[in-house]
């Protein structure tokens, strides 16, 4: 039997085009980590794989609820609080950290093509999730309304958990955003007055008010706050905290949009105490 040195050769030649391309990828990612400290790339680990329709197309859609230490854990809650928070007005008033990937092409157990998206959350919030099923239908709710805000979704509420599957396709990674400090101005000098209140007053409003989104600008009453020097204030792509030392003011809110906290700009008046932090927000 002869064989086709030319077959080889190029096959020989792919292999190793393939294995310089991983060298590349994996080279780029590690630069990447270099370059934006505020970003990780995070290889999540197989939760659970819920299967979905869209509406009103009807196709099936697959979420992979993954998780990963790498994100952060929610606020505590027990089970009382959450039935409280579920049968409230605004259940909206409770965020669970997630990273939301892309959607991803897979081919379900009847060899037809859907649609599968990664959603990662706490590794210890999941767990928790698995050992209570009111906090396993709590995280697959907030997974489809995050999608739904991100891609412009509607996605049917009527779900199924996998039982002999935790993932379908293959775990990618994902790139994560960590938290950045805008820097805090100071305007003008004031005299130092006392505040107990330990929740500070705080509004926020839409920029346009109709249409797209394209700013959100906080403002934040901090009376007693004579300088910005005792500010701390962390940004995250959905969530502010403000703490105002020693132990003045403290909150911690959650956004209604995704932000560019890098490209955000927060100034003290310490003329009016107010805190006013102007941040762009992310299209869709």
């Amino acid at each position: 039997m002869t064989t086709d040195s030319s077959l080889l050769n190029s096959e020989l030649e792919l292999q190793q085009e393939e294995e310089l391309y991983q060298q590349m990828l994996l080279q780029t990612m590690g630069k990447m980590q270099t370059d934006n400290p505020d970003s990780k790339v995070i290889r999540p680990q197989p939760g659970m794989c819920v299967k979905t329709l869209s509406e009103p197309s009807k196709q099936k859609v697959f979420i992979n609820i993954c998780q990963s230490n790498s994100v952060p854990l929610p606020p505590e809650i027990s089970r009382e609080e959450l039935v409280q928070l579920l049968q409230s007005e605004d259940p909206s008033g409770y965020r669970v950290p997630m990273s939301i990937g892309e959607p991803h092409t897979e081919i379900d157990n009847n060899s037809q093509g859907c649609t599968a998206y990664d959603v990662v959350v706490n590794q210890e919030f999941f767990h928790k999730c698995q050992e209570d099923p009111l906090f396993q239908q709590f995280i697959i709710l907030v997974s489809l309304e995050g999608l739904e805000n991100k891609h412009n979704l509607e996605l049917s509420r009527d779900w199924k958990v996998l039982k002999n599957r935790k993932f379908l396709g293959s775990v990618s990674e994902q790139n994560i955003r960590t938290k950045s400090r805008p820097v805090i101005q100071e305007l003008q000098p004031q005299e130092n007055l006392t505040e107990k209140d330990k929740r500070p007053e705080f509004t926020l409003l839409v920029e346009p008010p109709a249409g797209d989104p394209e700013y959100l600008i906080a403002e934040i009453k901090l009376p007693g706050v004579s300088s910005s020097r005792s500010l701390l204030l962390d940004l995250g792509e959905d969530r502010l905290v403000l703490t105002a030392r020693p132990s003045l003011f403290f909150l911690d809110v959650f956004l209604p949009f995704t932000v560019d906290q890098e490209n955000s700009v927060a100034q003290y008046n310490s003329s009016t105490q107010i805190l006013k932090v102007t941040v762009p927000v992310v299209s869709s």
